[in-house]
């Protein structure tokens, strides 16, 4: 089991999320954050005053998946997300050592079966 998290541009968000939901991938977390990497340093004028814009808008995406997705998912990520440009973002993989479901107390791999799952066989997500 891997924790994916990806931060990307906040204009690429429905291209990543449609790429992820069409790779099988739907359950995943969605959070704004600022960040700063290759990208130049931009200086705006706000009321008058020069700002430099140190830090850009993105958006990090989380997502728990079991070990056949991990390659499904980064390229899924990858597919929506490139442009070209500098600043199109990282993909982080971390191994997750629990996962446990609160609602039915379901561990590690089950815990990662879709809620819409009927039949008793965990499918990895």
């Amino acid at each position: 089991m891997k924790l994916i998290t990806a931060v990307v541009r906040p204009e690429r968000v429905q291209q990543v999320k449609e790429a992820l939901f069409q790779a099988g991938i739907s359950g995943l977390t969605l959070t704004k954050v600022s960040g700063h990497g290759g990208e130049q340093e931009v200086v705006e004028h706000y009321r008058g005053t020069r700002v430099m814009v140190e830090f850009r808008e993105k958006v990090e995406f989380k997502m728990a998946v079991s070990e056949p997705f991990v390659e499904v998912a980064i390229q899924a990520i990858q597919k929506g997300a490139r442009t070209g440009e500098v600043g199109d973002g990282k993909i982080f993989v971390q191994t997750l050592d629990r996962v446990v479901r609160i609602r039915t107390g379901e561990m590690d791999n089950a815990a990662l079966t879709p809620v819409t799952q009927t039949n008793t066989t965990p499918v990895p997500v």
